[in-house]
């Protein structure tokens, strides 16, 4: 009886060992939800948590073009992740997978998610043209401040009979977007409603979409306005073919000597 007892107690010992050894084999379903912000030199991505509650982290992957090879560029046990080695000007697509504690990775995120990141600037003051014509203009291409109606000038400030406004040259284009909450609201240029007098009302809060002569896009937001000048954030996309802002206008790259003429603005 002794020997049967023993017998029957390895026997049971044998099994919970072969129950200990279940190995998982099954990787997380790959995230959801990706989404990239471009930034400056950089670009910040996100996306949904997994629901598996074995899930340890995440990997990010990035590629030069959709269908390309993906090469990971880092790991994170949260849902998003800022890639500093992103160059101004060029587009990357992203990709992200999960793992977990077993090792198992799941497959590359199937969004098709892309970003070029392009430079951007805060607080910048220009003045009102009418009475300090050297500082109302601005120049994204170049990042400065400047003369309103110097050839490579993009928009200038006006302050004209208690109101305020924000001016292109004929070669250039904008719009008032409205109202957004923070300069990233606006995530691509528009593809028409362009302002057909070339002129918008700078107000407090609204973001403004540019359509520059050379075959940019750029975009200001007023942070503040005075009778005296405007102060704006700004970003700037520095890649004139970008496919998501591309508008295949046509343009000689020549300012028209009729703005040297310019003796004032009628509203």
């Amino acid at each position: 009886m002794k020997s049967l007892l023993v017998l029957i107690a390895a026997a049971l010992t044998l099994v919970g060992c072969h129950e200990h050894l279940i190995i998982d084999t099954t990787p997380p379903a790959a995230p959801q939800g990706v989404f990239a912000v471009a930034k400056d030199n950089a670009v910040e991505l996100s996306w949904l948590r997994n629901t598996e509650p074995d899930v340890e982290g995440y990997s990010v992957w990035v590629s030069d073009r959709f269908d390309g090879k993906y090469s990971m560029i880092g790991s994170t046990q949260n849902t998003s992740f800022l890639d500093y080695e992103a160059t101004n000007g060029v587009r990357l697509y992203y990709g992200v997978t999960a793992y977990d504690y077993e090792g198992n990775e799941s497959d590359l995120s199937r969004d098709v998610v892309y970003a070029t990141p392009r430079p951007e600037g805060y607080g910048v003051r220009l003045d009102d043209y009418r009475t300090s014509p050297n500082t109302g203009g601005y120049d994204f291409s170049t990042y400065s401040i400047g003369k309103y109606n110097d050839d490579y000038t993009d928009v200038f400030f006006e302050s004209y009979s208690g109101r305020f406004y924000l001016n292109v040259w004929d070669d250039t284009d904008i719009q008032d977007m409205g109202f957004t909450r923070s300069l990233y609201d606006i995530a691509e240029a528009p593809s028409e409603g362009w302002a057909p007098s070339r002129s918008v009302e700078a107000i407090v809060g609204h973001t403004y979409v540019l359509w520059t002569w050379d075959d940019h896009y750029a975009k200001v937001r007023v942070r503040d306005v005075t009778p005296f000048r405007v102060t704006i954030d700004w970003a700037y996309q520095t890649a004139p073919k970008n496919p998501e802002l591309k508008r295949n206008k046509t343009t000689d790259g020549h300012r028209d000597l009729q703005r040297k003429a310019h003796s004032g603005l009628t509203k």
